[in-house]
């Protein structure tokens, strides 16, 4: 077996295809490559204490602390949102989760978790007691979206509880309430 040293490998006529291996084949990164352009700008964002909601009304949901921004384009601050960075369009994938709680016990109605993009909703993950009230629940959105440079997400919290306050809870359940996101390509 030998080895190739390069740093540029290109097609001989412009925008056509460079083919390595077969069907069947296996190539193995060695320890340390990166891939610069698969899984990345990523983030990842929690809430460092409780917030409160108003009932049946669409509100921005404080994810104020990162875990991850490899890029820069989380804004923790002061709009809560992931925005594409320049030549970083393509295929994303979205979650977001929170325990959302009455503040007393058989008084929620419905919780639900929206995914703004642009400022308008691009997906909801609902728990609807109906008329079983109960006291919390975890909604989830997972949303694969293809994304353009300077689009921008953002996490939601929607719901109803019976004459109590809605709260986003990150100290129950072991501060389930995150919102993340990751580059899958272009």
């Amino acid at each position: 077996m030998g080895t190739i040293k390069t740093t540029n490998i290109e097609p001989i006529a412009d925008n056509g295809t460079v083919t390595l291996g077969s069907s069947g084949d296996t190539f193995t990164l060695g320890s340390g490559v990166l891939q610069s352009n698969m899984m990345y700008p990523a983030f990842a964002a929690k809430m460092s204490s409780n917030q409160n909601l108003a009932d049946t009304t669409d509100t921005k949901l404080n994810f104020n602390t990162e875990i991850i921004d490899t890029d820069g384009a989380y804004d923790h601050s002061t709009n809560y949102r992931f925005t594409v960075p320049s030549g970083k369009a393509g295929k994303y994938i979205f979650s977001l989760q929170a325990l959302m709680r009455s503040s007393s016990v058989s008084n929620l109605n419905y919780a639900a978790l929206k995914i703004f993009k642009n400022g308008s909703q691009l997906l909801t993950g609902m728990h609807n007691n109906n008329s079983n009230l109960g006291y919390g629940a975890t909604p989830h959105v997972i949303v694969m979206d293809d994304a353009s440079a300077g689009d921008y997400y953002e996490p939601y919290g929607h719901g109803y509880s019976a004459s109590t306050q809605i709260v986003i809870d990150t100290t129950d359940q072991g501060g389930c309430a995150h919102f993340n996101g990751y580059r899958i390509g272009s």
